[in-house]
């Protein structure tokens, strides 16, 4: 071990991510489906770091359908120079691979992933997750999907705070 070269110690980008750690309560909101009305949820969000490197959310939440737990991993690559991660879920067999950049501003986090279109089974599209941190204590996701047009379609929205 002692030829083991020094790692590089955790970047700026990596300690913008350690602002989540914590305990969260969350609410949301989903679209189902053309004329349906959304589906609200509550739930909580538990973000714990690895290594000052990564962050592990571990995600219940309470729907109509029953709960959904779900695991988001999120670090940042140097050598890619862009935000990584993954996101599983207890109610599909996929795992979500996410790359993703920081906006100009430092507060707003823009992961996306390709995976099953949920609206054209056997197709596959391109997916958007917007991370905003509006204070240190309160932080919004906002979903969206691509359509055939190349048009953004939000399709979910949720309000983090963080438990006192």
């Amino acid at each position: 071990m002692e030829d083991m070269p020094d790692l590089p110690p955790p970047q700026k980008e990596h300690e913008w991510l350690q602002k989540m750690v914590g305990e969260w309560t969350s609410e949301s909101e989903m679209l189902t489906g053309p004329d349906q009305p959304p589906m609200k949820a509550t739930g909580t969000d538990s973000v714990r770091s690895l290594g000052g490197r990564w962050i592990i959310c571990d995600i219940s939440t309470d729907t109509p359908m029953g709960t959904i737990k779900a695991v988001m991993t999120l670090g940042y690559s140097p050598e890619k120079g862009k935000y990584i991660g993954t996101w599983v879920d207890s109610i599909t067999d996929i795992l979500w691979v996410y790359e993703g950049t920081m906006d100009p501003t430092g507060t707003i986090l823009t992961l996306e992933a390709e995976g099953p279109n949920m609206m054209d089974p056997g197709k596959t599209a391109k997916y958007r997750d917007v991370i905003e941190m509006k204070n240190n204590d309160l932080r919004t996701l906002t979903s969206y999907a691509q359509g055939d047009d190349g048009q953004w379609i939000k399709f979910g929205t949720g309000t983090l705070k963080r438990k006192k």
